[in-house]
């Protein structure tokens, strides 16, 4: 262990008896795990997957799960044990890629498994076998935008495949081969994000004027309003035929204000060239919309906001250190979906602002289940309901982990936050649809 320093010329541990000694090391940890899996094989154990606060990486868990799906295995959500556990099969290669990915896991027997089933008969908990890895697509433009987005930042850090969509596809009708659909930080009214007041002189806000224009005029729309009016019928049709949606930001309240004023212009004329329909307030449809009703449109194009259905201006007055919304708890046995969307290890979740930060609870139908609000105020974070066969998540604000998200500023590094709440809730939303079909409870 002591030689000659190649580098220095001194005295002391030779690096590379210090490589030898370390490669060592790791082979006998390898031989110990492999061992330990053995063991345990033979006395009919499982891995569990604790999502508790003694997780290292909570993260990255939901990517073990997901893998472990796709090879086959059956995975069990335990609800509302130890903050939304994963019960694995016993595999010397999920043990092992829990150890590559810095997964805390846990080996244990068949007899305590019995006892965390026993646990869960007899408490608010459920434990749901999760059949299939669903597929996944994002629907996010291919010009580059300053901005990042929360969900694609999600699946690359838990290391979840998907397949990136954007008009093209969604009106070629690709989506039928999709399970689970996010659209990207989006404005389905076609003003651009209503970044016309401050940013129509820079480059990457008239790029993406003629980028959109273009894709319009391919599909044999005038107006690139037309446009998104057309994607968003498509986006429907893939709910009520059983597909899983999740929208963040600004595309929850832009897709609901886009099928309300399906076909009617609501377009400023300093944005598109023409002016708005007169007669436009009378032709909302509030009946198509997927969670919202009753709501007004904000046609300034000087102005941030879409409607009145977002409360930012309440979150900003709040601040940072006062901003936060709570978890609803529901029945694990009798409503499993949105006991799903709500695992966390913890209730109380910093908020964060986005362009549409939360949802005024009055405009919120009443159809539409609430999984979180902000406490003692007229906002809800975070909701969920059923659209023909299939489902909707909307889940408001931009980034979890950037309370006040600016045009520019660089992506989050979820490496710093893999214990993140927030970010949990986006990941919940992937895996729900794996979930075995149940006939429900009465």
């Amino acid at each position: 262990g002591e030689g000659i320093d190649i580098q220095t010329g001194k005295m002391g541990e030779n690096p590379c008896v210090r490589g030898i000694q370390a490669r060592k090391r790791n082979r006998l940890k390898r031989y110990m795990l492999l061992l330990v899996v053995a063991l345990c094989s033979l006395l009919g154990a499982e891995i569990l997957v604790p999502m508790d606060r003694s997780q290292s990486d909570h993260l990255k868990a939901y990517g073990v799960a997901f893998e472990a799906l796709k090879e086959q295995y059956v995975v069990k959500w335990l609800l509302n044990y130890r903050g939304g556990s994963f019960l694995l099969p016993e595999s010397e290669g999920l043990a092992a890629l829990c150890n590559i990915r810095g997964v805390r896991f846990e080996l244990v027997s068949s007899a305590n498994v019995a006892a965390i089933m026993a646990e869960i008969q007899e408490a608010n908990m459920e434990a749901v076998v999760l059949e299939k890895e669903p597929k996944i697509a994002i629907y996010i433009p291919p010009n580059a935008l300053p901005w990042d987005d929360a969900v694609t930042l999600a699946l690359e850090y838990a290391e979840i495949e998907y397949d990136r969509f954007w008009d093209d596809e969604v009106l070629e009708g690709k989506l039928v081969d999709y399970d689970w659909l996010h659209l990207h930080h989006e404005d389905f009214t076609g003003q651009f994000g209503k970044f016309y007041g401050s940013y129509r002189h820079t480059p990457w806000y008239q790029n993406d004027v003629q980028v959109n224009g273009a894709m319009a005029a391919r599909h044999g729309y005038a107006k690139v309003w037309q446009l998104k009016h057309a994607v968003a019928q498509k986006i429907r049709e893939f709910v009520e035929n059983g597909g899983f949606l999740f929208a963040m930001c600004a595309a929850t309240d832009t897709y609901d204000i886009a099928m309300a004023a399906h076909g009617t212009d609501i377009v400023d004329g300093l944005i598109d060239g023409d002016g708005i329909d007169p007669q436009y307030k009378s032709k909302l449809d509030f009946s198509r919309c997927f969670a919202f009703e009753d709501f007004s449109l904000k046609t300034n194009p000087f102005e941030y906001e879409f409607s009145d259905i977002d409360a930012s201006d309440y979150s900003r007055l709040r601040g940072a250190e006062a901003d936060y919304f709570q978890l609803f708890d529901f029945s694990a046995k009798y409503d499993p979906v949105p006991t799903m969307l709500t695992q966390c290890h913890v209730n109380v979740i910093d908020g964060f602002l986005g362009q549409t930060t939360s949802f005024f609870k009055d405009k919120v139908k009443k159809s539409v289940i609430i999984l979180a609000e902000v406490p003692g105020q007229n906002e809800v974070k975070y909701i969920h309901g059923n659209i023909g066969k299939g489902t909707f998540t909307f889940y408001g604000g931009h980034d979890p982990e950037d309370y006040q998200h600016k045009v520019g500023d660089p992506e989050t590094i979820l490496d710093l936050h893999k214990n993140s709440p927030g970010y949990r809730l986006i990941l919940n939303n992937i895996l729900f649809p794996a979930a075995e079909k149940k006939e429900l409870k009465t």
